[in-house]
């Protein structure tokens, strides 16, 4: 088995390889908070580089729910065919095309002026960056119901639009993350306590969008294999929480880690761990990979072709990649040729940890913008450049998300 073996998924659909583009959030939607022709365009980028399976950024359940300014969201048909284009351009090499659907919780811009639900009514704590994020309001079982009715949903409408599958992200510190910590979670209802509790908003919404899907769409779940805080969502937790989606006709689990409190997804631990700069996931993947009964999927850092390939000869089913498709998109079919291809960017050594996150996220949207625009990415990009142009971006992004939430 190779990087470049196909791999059939438990619906019976195929990947043509076993390399993913893995989702970065591109905040790139139209003024609809629709697919815009610069993400149709970015999109196109990856389609023609190679990679099997092409994962979306943050696409949203409920438009008053936003990880940032310029998200996409996906509620009702009044856009579809504008996702049906983003489909197919997705799908126009051979590559499946998953939407990443999501909802943020408490980990929601303040700027964007919506009310912040989360499973308890605990603040996010970054510091001075705290003021960034309102202090969240405990949901209601019927907030909760709305959630579950809102990811079928957006599930249903995907699948009509063309795309191959989606994958619900409960990684990363967003809402189904949130509900799996006890660091955020402390309900004491039905939603909470312990860990099967605790899952419950996360299995509850994989059976909903199952029920409103076909056999033959894929769904796949996005999992952290820890939150890296001390007394939060742990392996051994993930390992459970695998477990129980193996009864779920879950065709593939993708593994990282970390939150907003603890980027470990950029290579940054709170708990002061050891991660290796590269493939910082795999350790956790090939654990989880004894009791998972659907294909694994590690993302997290990878951009050597020896790396990747030492993960699938590992037992690893998929290797998402970020950052490295981000600077170079064709990079799957340069190591199809036997090229030794290995983009980066260059480590951010600031003090304050959260802004260093902050920028290097901005670094990485830099990318993306320049290929949007049919551009060459500039991976020596100044962070901090990078980061001021992005803040006025989304200050930009954020007036016009209001404007359009006030007609709604």
């Amino acid at each position: 088995m190779t990087l470049f073996t196909p791999l059939t998924l438990p619906n019976g659909s195929s990947l043509p390889n076993r390399i993913a583009k893995a989702a970065m959030e591109e905040n790139m939607a139209d003024a609809d908070q629709a697919p815009s022709d610069a993400l149709m365009r970015l999109y196109q980028a990856w389609a023609d580089g190679g990679a099997g399976l092409l994962i979306s950024g943050n696409v949203m359940v409920d438009g008053r729910a936003m990880t940032g300014p310029g998200g996409v969201v996906l509620e009702d048909e009044r856009q579809l065919e504008r996702f049906r284009r983003w489909a197919r351009i997705g799908r126009s090499r051979g590559a499946q095309f998953w939407l990443q659907i999501n909802h943020p919780g408490r980990q929601m811009p303040a700027s964007l002026g919506q009310t912040t639900w989360a499973p308890s009514a605990v603040p996010l704590a970054l510091g001075k960056m705290s003021k960034h994020f309102d202090p969240p309001q405990a949901m209601t079982p019927e907030v909760i119901a709305d959630v579950i009715r809102r990811f079928a949903r957006t599930a249903r409408l995907a699948e009509q639009a063309g795309f191959s599958g989606v994958e619900i992200h409960a990684a990363h510190g967003y809402l189904l993350s949130q509900f799996l910590s006890p660091l955020s979670n402390r309900r004491t209802d039905a939603w909470g306590g312990p860990l099967e509790n605790r899952a419950r908003l996360l299995l509850e919404i994989v059976k909903a969008v199952r029920a409103e899907t076909s056999p033959g769409f894929a769904v796949a779940v996005k999992l952290n294999s820890a939150d890296f805080q001390r007394g939060g969502f742990s392996a051994d937790d993930a390992r459970r929480v695998v477990v129980w989606l193996n009864e779920l006709a879950v065709d593939l689990v993708e593994l990282s880690g970390g939150s907003y409190e603890a980027p470990a997804m950029q290579g940054k631990a709170r708990d002061g761990r050891t991660l290796a700069r590269e493939a910082y996931f795999l350790e956790f993947a090939r654990d989880l990979r004894t009791v998972a009964a659907m294909p694994v999927m590690v993302t997290g850092g990878i951009r050597r072709r020896p790396v990747a390939e030492q993960a699938v000869a590992g037992g690893v089913d998929m290797v998402g990649i970020a950052t490295a498709l981000a600077i170079a998109p064709a990079l799957p079919s340069d190591w199809r040729q036997g090229k030794d291809t290995a983009p980066a960017l260059p480590p951010i050594g600031w003090r304050n940890k959260p802004l260093a996150s902050l920028a290097n996220m901005a670094a990485v949207k830099f990318q993306l913008r320049q290929l949007s625009q049919g551009k060459t990415t500039n991976p020596r990009v100044s962070p901090l450049r990078a980061l001021l142009q992005q803040q006025l971006a989304d200050a930009c992004r954020a007036r016009r998300y209001r404007r359009w939430a006030a007609q709604r």
